[in-house]
């Protein structure tokens, strides 16, 4: 094919490339998704044509041009890759954390209405015969305290188990975070649910002369499970505050400004879930020390609290609120002061 076959054959692509660029701001977002779906296929196909421009055509003008388009689209393409790169950096840096700062008085009422019915069900049990007779058969809780409690974290492959229970968790906290926008009841329900079932637990192994086994077994992945559940409850709560008392803002305005941050939240929340869940599947029935295993669980917490202490109170104090797509306010300048003038004196008379 001779050089003006070439061009003939491709210069409508090369153009609309061209008028693609021209359109497309700093970091294309003056374009559609489909505008720059589109400008990468032809930023893929004019690459080729460059290509072939090289090899067979000794024509340095069209090289030039080619080049050029080529250079541009790259540079945007790479800018927006660079850019996605920077706000998920950001998100996770400084949205969530900011999120989870502003939202600590209803992570803690979350984290109370757990662990309040947690143990007060588990004490109950563990100093009332009758009710822990009532609560479950002696038969069965032989069989729970001496074998299904332990087998549970052993009876499936480490990689099943972990994602049976990741997936379990994640379910618990988007109930508990849902529900939160029927004024915060249903999440305060599913909270005292879990509590009351996990002190059932407790009550059962230690009436049953196994406490120390199940302490053993629930604090390596339960230290950042329950944190993260308290959490999620607690972006619950806080997203049905909003629509109890919104302040001096519209309900719907309180609602979507509270979602948002809540939001943030249980999308961080899905890593920490994947974290417990592998501690999970592969830690807790370890045939390791205990020490060994109750201490990769403490690490991971410590570094969650510390994630969530450290950096919110920054994020915070940048102007974050936690809401997805928000920008750090950036601190106004101080204007200096005029320097004083100062008048000379004037003689008296």
């Amino acid at each position: 094919m001779t050089i003006d076959g070439f061009i003939r054959m491709h210069e409508h692509e090369w153009e609309e490339l061209r008028d693609l660029l021209r359109r497309a701001s700093r970091d294309g977002r003056s374009l559609s998704p489909d505008e720059l779906e589109r400008l990468t296929a032809l930023y893929q196909r004019v690459g080729t044509h460059l290509s072939l421009a090289r090899a067979r055509y000794a024509d340095p003008g069209l090289v030039t041009e080619l080049s050029s388009l080529v250079g541009q689209a790259s540079s945007l393409l790479h800018g927006r890759r660079v850019a996605s790169w920077r706000q998920a950096a950001r998100f996770f840096t400084q949205t969530v954390p900011a999120a989870l700062w502003l939202a600590r008085p209803a992570i803690a009422v979350s984290t109370l209405l757990f662990v309040v019915p947690a143990a007060a069900f588990g004490l109950w049990l563990t100093q009332s015969p009758e009710a822990l007779q009532a609560f479950a058969p002696e038969e069965l809780r032989e069989i729970y305290v001496e074998e299904q409690f332990a087998d549970y974290y052993t009876d499936l492959p480490s990689t099943q188990f972990g994602a049976v229970v990741t997936t379990n968790n994640i379910q618990v906290a988007i109930a508990a975070f849902g529900a939160g926008a029927l004024l915060a009841l249903p999440s305060a329900y599913v909270l005292v649910l879990n509590g009351l079932s996990v002190g059932g637990a407790w009550g059962m192994m230690a009436a049953g002369g196994e406490q120390l086994q199940f302490w053993t077994l629930i604090l390596p992945h339960g230290l950042l499970e329950l944190t993260a559940i308290f959490v999620a409850g607690g972006a619950g709560i806080h997203l049905g505050w909003a629509l109890i008392d919104p302040g001096d803002r519209p309900r719907s305005v309180a609602l979507r400004e509270a979602g948002r941050r809540a939001v943030s939240i249980v999308i961080a929340l899905i890593a920490a879930f994947t974290v417990a869940g592998l501690i999970e599947g592969f830690v807790t029935g370890a045939e390791w020390p205990a020490w060994v295993r109750v201490g990769i669980g403490a690490v991971a917490w410590l570094a969650f609290v510390l994630y969530a202490v450290v950096l919110g109170p920054r994020a915070a104090k940048a102007g974050l609120t936690g809401a997805i797509g928000e920008e750090p306010i950036a601190p106004r300048r101080q204007r200096p002061e005029p320097a004083a003038s100062v008048r000379p004196a004037t003689a008296a008379g």
